[in-house]
């Protein structure tokens, strides 16, 4: 007998837990009330952290809300995607990396993007300022 599932697997079989080799996470109140409660957690800092000017470093402040971000991304993914290593043979694990690697080049080329139109576009001096039209 084969270990692999078939084709043409009953819905029923597969959403009761009698699938043949496909497990899908199923989560429970409580883990979807942590999801939420990090949720929230995750975007009260980036706002606070905004709006009270908690540091000098507008590039300190940048970089702790794009992790958090990062962070966030992640934490939707675990509670409320059921992404884990057991879940489908392993393939939402390398969902997960996919994301975070997509993320990491998202974040990075967004600052990079910034940093130089910032640096190119805008004005050096209160002296260049006088001379635009």
């Amino acid at each position: 007998m084969s270990s692999q599932a078939p084709a043409h697997e009953d819905a029923h079989e597969a959403h009761h837990g009698h699938s043949h080799g496909h497990q899908a996470g199923h989560g429970t109140f409580r883990s979807y009330m942590a999801g939420f409660v990090l949720s929230v957690i995750l975007t009260a800092i980036p706002f606070w952290l905004v709006m009270a000017g908690v540091f000098e470093s507008p590039t300190l402040t940048a970089v702790l809300v794009m992790g958090l971000g990062a962070i966030q991304i992640v934490v939707h993914m675990v509670f409320f995607l059921h992404m884990n290593p057991r879940s489908e043979g392993g393939w939402t694990m390398m969902a997960l990396i996919f994301t975070i690697v997509i993320v990491a080049i998202a974040l990075s080329g967004s600052l990079w993007v910034m940093h130089h139109l910032n640096t190119n576009m805008m004005p050096m001096s209160p002296e260049m300022m006088k001379n635009m039209p």
